[in-house]
């Protein structure tokens, strides 16, 4: 994550409480976590629920009758929210209160390990359950409310006045308490009324470090990783994952907006009571289910681009020109044999001339030194690396990627897709546009077989990237008429200038597909070798 970006997804903590414009126009707006500290001291539920002031007593009166549905984990005290790591069952609210008590009683003896009542099997001990989510509230289902007579007690905090709860929720447990990594699809605000949380979270730009359960599963919005045994074997990308997290400490009457999408673990000490209250966003309330296509192309898109610039890492600026004076290139004694009159020179000083005649062709003898070494060694590449019989081989034009990817199945996925393990397309990348401008007019007027062996044969995905990056750098510096020259020069160099358009778009649009499928990979967990067009 950029310097920047953790700057501005830096959780910050309130002593005073925002009104509801304000909150919504300087902190829902911004999408980011923040603190309000003792903001629901005045809820009735503060004081009447306290368990150290009578307030399991209370809630035992209050709604001790009801049954609750609670998460039964046999890997407590970590409580995974994968379906298949827990299960729900229908719990008595009162047998609950009362293992409550039996765990104060053991507290205020001096006894370390929680009591289990005789009614509570093993099985269903006072570890192993957890009241996560019962409904208070919940507009969208009501017969899933469970414990609605607390309602009364708690008040709607100052800054949500103007908000629509979905739901309002009770978490309680009597045991230290660890949740899973997760997000939820709405925005949230956690009310400690008793005991303490920590809660850590990350941001959605985070979720490729903490692998989340496939889009298509019952567990869609939890991580795949293990918090207490993580495989990194299996899971590289999780070793990183404290890098991109924030850790905020709640305390009774403190309350916590986790905004949607971001992810959250939280740690509960025991016996701790939380209301947290759930409402749909602007952006969710606003989007319009007909256009659900195009927003997840729009995203799709967006994280497809950023993940193909994060292929192309930063690399070190390449040599300062005007500190090379000298410089000298051998000839391979491989130039084309339609200009071997031209050659490379063996020694040139440093100078200043574009070397240009008036139809943009380029003079070897008048490149600068960086220009003519990048020049002489992507021109050894080619020699080197391209069988010479396929230099006269014609390349059929083509529309669709199958033809790159085919004629790279011998190479790794690694080495035509990372910078470093490509060799042309380090040269690319490290040339100023102005300076590969020169070395691809002097090509195409000096070696224009070699050229195109450079583009139709050794130009990898990662290398296709580079290379319309850079045009794309040229033709911001260049007049129109600048580029409309500059590429009648390179494309008069092919003998079918729509193959080397081809071969240049298909490479490209396989180092996109690449880019595509680690999206899908990393915030998905979809994975497939190869992806072809839906014809249905």
């Amino acid at each position: 994550m950029e310097e920047e970006e953790i700057k501005q997804l830096k959780i910050e903590r309130f002593e005073q409480i925002p009104s509801p414009s304000v909150f919504e126009s300087q902190i829902e707006s911004k999408n980011v976590p923040a603190v309000f500290n003792g903001c629901i001291k005045q809820w009735k539920a503060f004081t009447r629920w306290n368990p150290a002031n009578g307030g399991l007593d209370y809630l035992q009166e209050k709604v001790g009758t009801s049954t609750v549905e609670a998460m039964l984990s046999r890997t407590a005290p970590v409580f995974y929210g994968d379906l298949r790591s827990h299960e729900r069952v229908p719990f008595p609210f009162s047998t609950f209160i009362d293992n409550c008590k039996q765990h104060m009683l053991k507290a205020d003896q001096g006894h370390d390990q929680p009591a289990v009542v005789s009614i509570a099997e093993e099985e269903h001990s006072p570890q192993k359950i957890y009241l996560a989510q019962v409904p208070i509230v919940n507009t969208e289902d009501l017969e899933r409310v469970q414990l609605g007579a607390l309602r009364e007690d708690i008040q709607m905090p100052v800054f949500l006045e103007t908000k629509e709860p979905a739901s309002v929720n009770l978490w309680m447990n009597n045991a230290y308490a660890r949740s899973s990594s997760h997000y939820d699809p709405h925005h949230n605000v956690l009310c400690i009324i008793a005991g303490r949380k920590q809660v850590t979270l990350w941001p959605p730009s985070a979720s490729p470090s903490l692998y989340p359960m496939p889009i298509y599963g019952e567990a869609s919005n939890h991580s795949s990783v293990s918090l207490e045994n993580p495989d990194f074997s299996l899971y590289p990308r999780a070793e990183g994952s404290l890098g991109y997290s924030q850790v905020v400490v709640l305390h009774a009457g403190d309350a916590l907006f986790i905004p949607e999408g971001w992810f959250h673990q939280v740690d509960s000490d025991d016996l701790t009571i939380a209301v947290n209250i759930w409402w749909r966003s602007n952006v969710m309330c606003s989007m319009l289910e007909h256009m659900d296509a195009y927003y997840l192309r729009r995203i799709m898109k967006r994280l497809t681009d950023k993940e193909m610039n994060h292929m192309l890492p930063k690399t070190s600026s390449p040599p300062d020109m005007r500190k090379m004076h000298t410089c000298e290139l051998m000839s391979n004694g491989k130039a084309d044999s339609s200009h071997s009159d031209s050659g490379f020179v063996h020694t040139c000083q440093e100078t200043d001339l574009q070397g240009r005649d008036k139809d943009h062709r380029i003079n070897l003898h008048m490149l600068e030194p960086f220009s003519l070494q990048a020049l002489h060694e992507l021109v050894s590449l080619v020699h080197d690396r391209v069988n010479l019989t396929d230099l006269n081989q014609p390349v059929k034009s083509t529309s669709t990627n199958d033809s790159v990817v085919s004629s790279q199945h011998d190479k790794t996925v690694r080495s035509i897709f990372v910078l470093d393990d490509d060799p042309v397309a380090k040269i690319l990348w490290t040339l100023g546009p102005h300076i590969l401008q020169n070395v691809l007019l002097a090509m195409a007027s000096n070696f224009p077989r070699t050229l195109e062996a450079l583009v139709l044969h050794l130009l990898s995905p990662i290398g296709a990237e580079v290379l319309t990056q850079k045009f794309d750098e040229m033709d911001q510096q260049n007049t129109e008429e600048d580029r409309n020259k500059f590429y009648q020069v390179f494309y008069a160099a092919f003998d079918d200038q729509f193959s080397a358009m081809d071969a240049i778009l298909n490479a490209k649009e396989s180092f996109a597909l690449q880019a595509f499928k680690n999206v899908l990979d990393k915030y998905l967990q979809v994975n497939f070798d190869v992806l072809k067009p839906s014809t249905r």
